[in-house]
């Protein structure tokens, strides 16, 4: 971006945008001075809508809509949670709150205000009271048993971890016990837990601490239902792994006990799938004809749901995708080593970015298309997952960044306009002006202009402001707040009545950054590699996008990534 400030890019670009028309004729630059002029009701700001534990009145619903359109908001991206207000009357989802929800889009209907919902109640993921074990996050667990041969054994073998009274059975593995050698930061490289793997670990260990993969043997068959198994062990200390997947036990939150439940698996269309049909979809038909008019998008937020590494078809994906079964592997989750350290490495780096291309095409993918073939788009803050952020945030109709006041979570800007640009998406949001306890009533727009313009210049075009609390009240100021989280942004703040002009500058700024197409200088593709967030590159006085090796491989994206 060179070296001027981001308020002297922003008037620049304001400036010349008509005058990089003119090739294309009078016309066109009449359109942009007249869109400049009175930029459309598509340009105009958004807001977080906040629903708080259910404290939702058709009257505050009214107030706080008729409050946007007079100061110029364009709509509103509603999510319920739980930050300690007292329990409300209106039980998400429950009959009431659906007859609110039908209020609230009739009266955005008839105010010309759009609505994005949040795909879940809490601000993370995919989940709730509909999502049956079955269908929610799945991990491979195991038990272990020593025998010592040569003798029969019979027995039953322990259960391994079982969270939610669900477990399913992967393969039961026994070879001759090893040494005590295990794998360093296991929990990460085979995604227990999310995190970006270390580089893999390069030595040469003696035969003793690995495992010969012709020695391996799979007992499977030898399993009954009762968990009992039957074997000749052969000669020598042996280790049998009974290999199960449970559910993760996560649960979408901040949600209200009503709206929480366990999040869908990712690595499923059929996880995806059942958290549709239990909300959006009943939502979707609540609306009627203002589906795709007023109620146009849906919503996943930033990935805050941990990992998985399992799902009921892995095995057969893994193969497919990866060229083998995955079976005579699976003591390496466990930190062990088969064959050798970097073949087990291999393995482990084959598995993250078997789930990465899972929670990509299984899970948002599924999510866009659910949402289409609703008339609805999708949107996303694509970052946080076990994936690769941009393949992820490429598959929203809307890929959504953040920013906070005090300059956190910048980098989601830049690494979701790489997605924007690189998968042909004209629209780039963001949670904007997200505040912890900085906020407590401090900040207006002119403390957070000079934020919101350098944000303009990473590539956002739509402005969610974080955030608006519902307010169910007439009567009460300050009234209802989000506790610390967010810019206090609501109908009660002294200065809401004043703000009409600072929303139409950002509607000219986001129509204008809606023209054209961005040209970066350098275009760096990503490794290949899972999980991935994004990584700052040294500029140089450049501009750049990232793109992952999906959008070369697969012909895919814009300009030079196509």
């Amino acid at each position: 971006m060179n070296k001027r400030t981001p308020i002297a890019i922003v008037a620049l670009a304001a400036l010349l945008f008509p005058f990089g028309a003119c090739s294309q004729g009078p016309k066109a630059v009449d359109a942009l001075q007249a869109g400049f002029a009175d930029p459309p009701l598509s340009a105009r700001p958004w807001v977080y809508w906040f629903w708080l534990n259910s404290n939702i009145t058709r009257e505050g619903i009214t107030a706080d809509l008729e409050a946007m359109k007079r100061v110029g908001i364009g709509g509103v991206l509603i999510m319920e949670v739980d930050q300690g207000a007292p329990v409300g009357k209106a039980a998400f989802m429950g009959d009431e709150w659906r007859a609110l929800f039908q209020h609230a889009v009739a009266e955005a209907d008839r105010l010309g205000l759009e609505i994005n919902m949040n795909d879940d109640a809490g601000w993370n993921g995919s989940g709730g009271p509909w999502i049956t074990p079955e269908r929610s996050m799945q991990k491979i667990v195991w038990s272990e048993t020593k025998v010592t041969g040569p003798t029969p054994f019979e027995g039953r073998l322990d259960r391994p971890e079982t969270v939610r009274d669900f477990y399913r059975e992967i393969a039961v593995l026994a070879f001759p016990t090893i040494g005590d050698y295990r794998i360093g930061e296991i929990k990460g490289k085979a995604l227990f837990e999310r995190r970006e793997a270390p580089p893999a670990a390069e030595m040469e260990l003696p035969a003793a601490m690995t495992i010969p993969r012709d020695r391996i043997v799979d007992l499977s068959p030898n399993l009954g239902g009762d968990g009992r198994l039957a074997w000749d062990v052969p000669a020598g200390s042996w280790t049998i792994l009974r290999f199960g997947h449970t559910s993760t036990g996560v649960e979408n939150a901040p949600a209200p006990a009503s709206g929480r439940g366990l999040e869908c698996d990712k690595l499923s269309p059929a996880g995806i799938e059942a958290q549709f049909a239990g909300m959006m979809a009943k939502l979707v038909a609540d609306a009627g004809s203002a589906a795709g008019r007023t109620l146009v998008t849906t919503h996943i937020d930033s990935w805050e749901n941990g990992a998985q590494n399992w799902t009921a078809r892995m095995r057969e994906e893994f193969t497919k995708r990866r060229g083998y079964d995955p079976l005579a592997f699976l003591p390496v989750v466990t930190g062990r080593v088969v064959d050798a350290l970097e073949i087990s490495e291999r393995f482990l780096w084959d598995l993250r970015q078997t789930v990465s291309e899972l929670v990509v095409e299984n899970y948002a993918g599924p999510m866009a298309d659910l949402a289409n073939g609703s008339g609805l788009e999708f949107s996303c803050e694509a970052y946080g997952g076990p994936c690769d952020d941009i393949s992820y945030g490429g598959r929203a109709d809307e890929p959504m960044g953040e920013f906070w006041i005090g300059g956190g979570a910048w980098e989601t800007l830049k690494e979701m306009a790489s997605a924007a640009h690189v998968y042909g998406k004209p629209i780039l949001g963001a949670e904007a002006f997200t505040a912890g306890d900085r906020e407590r009533w401090l900040q207006h727009p002119a403390t957070i202009k000079a934020l919101g313009d350098r944000a303009f210049c990473e590539g956002v075009n739509r402005f969610v402001f974080h955030r608006y609390a519902m307010q169910p009240w007439l009567d009460y100021v300050p009234g209802m707040t989000m506790g610390p989280w967010g810019l206090h942004y609501e109908r009660t703040n002294t200065w809401w009545a004043l703000i009409g002009p600072w929303h139409e500058y950002l509607a000219r700024c986001q129509y204008l950054l809606r023209q054209g197409e961005f040209v970066a200088d350098v275009l760096y593709v990503r490794p290949e590699e899972a999980p991935q967030e994004y990584k700052w590159h040294e500029r140089h006085g450049y501009d750049y996008d990232d793109c992952p090796a999906e959008a070369l491989r697969n012909d895919i994206g814009y300009g030079g990534a196509g």
